[in-house]
């Protein structure tokens, strides 16, 4: 298993756990952080969309920062049950997980 941390919110330097899966690259935090400065006046909130959601690091993050309401999509079934077992875990209100293909989805 591998790990990321959450940057900043309510959950910040919480550690979440994440498959070890082909192609799965979570948002580094620099970027993350860059990015979520951007967004933080559109945030609290907020609606999102975590398409290709993998270890769900962005959806994790913008609920952690006030959005209220996240819809994870990932197709990889060991992803989304970490995925789940980690809202789970946080306790996250407002997260809904969708195991399918994201462009499949979207249609």
């Amino acid at each position: 298993m591998n790990r990321i941390r959450i940057i900043g919110g309510r959950w910040r330097s919480r550690r979440l756990e994440f498959p070890d899966l082909p192609g799965l690259r979570p948002t580094p935090d620099r970027v993350r952080e860059t990015l979520f400065n951007w967004l933080a006046p559109a945030l609290p909130g907020a609606r999102c969309l975590d398409l290709f959601a993998g270890s769900g690091a962005l959806g994790i993050e913008a609920l952690s920062r006030g959005a209220v309401a996240v819809t994870f999509v990932e197709q990889h079934p060991p992803a989304v049950r970490a995925l789940r077992e980690n809202l789970a875990r946080l306790q996250a209100e407002g997260a809904q997980v969708e195991h399918a293909e994201a462009l499949a989805w979207l249609r």
